[in-house]
C-alpha cells in the first residue's frame, strides 16, 4: 500500500510539473525604450515616446526628440511598437488550481460557509505553469481571490514572475469576498419543458444572517474585551476601511439589496463582482460610487429575451454612465482563458468603446478598484516600471505579440512550456 501511495504521489507530481522559467533579476541598469506609440493607460496616447525606467521606476515619459541622453541606459529600439502598462486580472484563482481533475492540486476553496479568515495567499503557487502562460499576452498582475461559502476569504494581489509567494505578493489581504444570495434559481419541471426561473424561498433569511454577522464582527472588532475570533477579526478591515468589501452578484434586486446593505453597514469600499444586470442600474451604482467586476465578455446572454450582444456591450453601457468599470474573467476555465483578458477588452472596443476606454478596463480602472493605481495600472513618472512591447495593437487576438516585458523593471521570460512546445514543432514541420 505504501508503494501505491508513493507512486501516486510522483504521478501527480510529474503532471502537475512547475513552471519552466527563472524569474528575473533585479533591475539592475537603466533602462531606454525610444520611438514605440506608448498607450499610457489613463486615456493619453504617446506616438513617439520615451521612456526611461531605474531601479524598478519609471522616470521618463514623454514624445522622442532624439537629444536624449541615453549613453548610461540600456536601449530599446520600439520603432513600430506599441508600449502598454502591465495588465491586471482581478478575481482570479490563477496559482489556485492547477489541473481540475487533480484533487492534490486544487486548493480555491474551504469548507464551511463563513471564511473570512482563509488568505488565498499562502495556497498561491507561483511555479504554476498556468500562471507562467499569462506573461506571453501581457497579463503581468492578478488578484488571487478564494471560491465557495458565504464569505469565500480574502483575496491578495500578486505579480506573476515570483519564485513563491512571499516574492509575489504586491499587496496582502485587499478585500473580503462576500458571495450574495440569488433572488431567483432556475429550475425545470421533471417532465422536461422550458427552463424557468423560481423566486429563491430563503432570500430574506440568507440576507438576515448576512446582516447579523457583520453586526457581530463589528461589535467584536470595537470591544477591547473580546476574546481573538479569527473569523471576526479578519473582518476589522472592512471597518476601518483598509480592506474591501467584494460582493459577488449579478441580478438587478440582489445589486440593489447588497448595495443597500453595504451602506447601511457603513462601508466605505465595496465593489460588484459578475453584475450581469448591473446596466440596468448604472445611475443608481454611479449614485453609490460602486465600481464593477464585470462579467466575462465572451459569454453568452442569459435568457431569450436578452440582446444577443449584451455581454459584448455591458463595458459601454457602465462606462457611459460614468461607472468605474474593469473586466474579470471568471467562470469555465477561467484561469486559462484569464490569458484572453486583453481580447475580452478588444470586444468592448467593438461595441462602443474607444480603444483608450477599452484599454483602461484592464489596466487603471483595475489598479483602482484593487487599490494600487500609486504605482500600477498606467504609465506615469514614479509609478512601477510594469510594461511591456508589443508588435502589434495588444488587444488585438492577430497582433498582440509581445517582444519585451518588465514586472518592476525586470525583464521577465515570455517562455512558456506552451511557447517551447510551439517551436519544437514548428520546427519538426518545417523540417519535412
Amino acid at each position: 500500500m505504501k508503494h501505491i501511495k508513493l507512486i501516486t504521489l510522483s504521478i501527480v507530481c510529474v503532471f502537475i510539473g512547475h513552471a519552466q522559467q527563472t524569474p528575473a533579476d533585479k533591475q539592475s541598469n537603466p533602462i531606454a525604450i525610444l520611438g514605440g506609440t506608448a498607450h499610457l493607460g489613463n486615456g493619453t496616447v504617446i506616438q513617439n515616446s520615451f521612456i526611461a525606467f531605474e531601479n524598478g521606476i519609471l522616470q521618463t515619459i514623454s514624445e522622442l526628440t532624439g537629444t536624449e541622453d541615453t549613453s548610461k541606459m540600456e536601449v530599446i529600439d520600439a520603432q513600430g511598437q506599441h508600449i502598454y502598462p502591465g495588465f491586471i486580472v482581478p478575481n482570479s484563482t490563477l496559482g489556485l488550481i492547477e489541473i481540475d481533475a487533480v484533487r492534490a492540486s486544487d486548493d480555491d476553496s474551504e469548507i464551511g460557509t463563513w471564511n473570512p479568515h482563509i488568505r488565498s495567499l499562502i495556497a498561491y503557487n507561483a511555479e504554476s505553469k498556468v500562471v507562467e502562460s499569462m506573461r506571453p499576452n501581457g497579463v503581468l498582475l492578478a488578484q488571487i481571490t478564494p471560491r465557495g461559502g458565504r464569505i469565500s476569504g480574502t483575496s491578495s494581489i500578486v505579480q506573476l514572475d515570483a519564485w513563491n509567494w512571499e516574492d509575489a505578493v504586491l499587496k496582502t489581504d485587499d478585500g473580503i469576498h462576500l458571495n450574495w444570495p440569488s433572488t431567483f434559481s432556475r429550475a425545470r419541471a421533471w417532465s422536461g419543458g422550458a427552463l424557468n426561473l423560481k423566486i429563491n424561498p430563503k432570500y430574506n433569511g440568507q440576507t438576515a444572517e448576512i446582516d447579523t454577522y457583520f453586526n457581530n464582527a463589528k461589535a467584536n472588532s470595537n470591544s477591547t474585551e473580546a476574546e481573538l475570533n479569527l473569523p471576526f477579526s479578519a473582518m476589522k478591515g472592512l471597518f476601518d476601511q483598509s480592506k474591501t468589501l467584494f460582493i459577488h452578484v449579478n441580478d438587478e434586486k440582489g445589486i440593489v439589496d447588497a448595495v443597500e446593505f453595504s451602506k447601511s453597514q457603513a462601508l466605505a469600499k465595496t465593489v460588484i463582482v459578475g453584475g450581469y444586470k448591473a446596466y440596468k442600474l448604472a445611475t443608481y451604482l454611479k449614485e453609490n460610487n460602486i465600481s464593477v467586476l464585470l462579467h466575462r465578455v465572451h459569454s453568452r446572454p442569459n435568457s431569450d429575451d436578452h440582446d444577443y450582444d449584451l455581454p459584448y456591450k455591458m463595458a459601454h453601457l457602465l462606462v457611459n454612465e460614468g461607472v468605474t468599470v474593469a473586466l474579470e474573467t471568471s467562470g469555465d476555465m477561467e484561469r486559462m482563458n484569464s490569458r484572453n483578458l486583453p481580447f475580452y477588452a478588444g470586444t468592448t472596443v467593438a461595441h462602443g468603446l474607444t480603444k483608450a476606454q477599452a484599454l483602461q478596463l484592464i489596466t487603471l480602472n483595475t489598479a483602482k478598484i484593487l487599490g494600487i493605481d500609486p504605482l500600477y495600472g498606467s504609465l506615469e513618472v514614479g509609478k512601477s516600471a510594469t510594461l511591456f512591447i508589443s508588435s502589434g495593437d495588444a488587444l488585438d487576438i492577430r497582433t498582440n505579440k509581445l517582444t519585451n516585458a518588465f514586472i518592476d523593471g525586470r525583464n521577465i521570460s515570455l517562455e512558456s512550456h506552451q511557447t517551447k512546445l510551439w517551436k519544437r514543432y514548428s520546427k519538426k514541420y518545417e523540417d519535412h
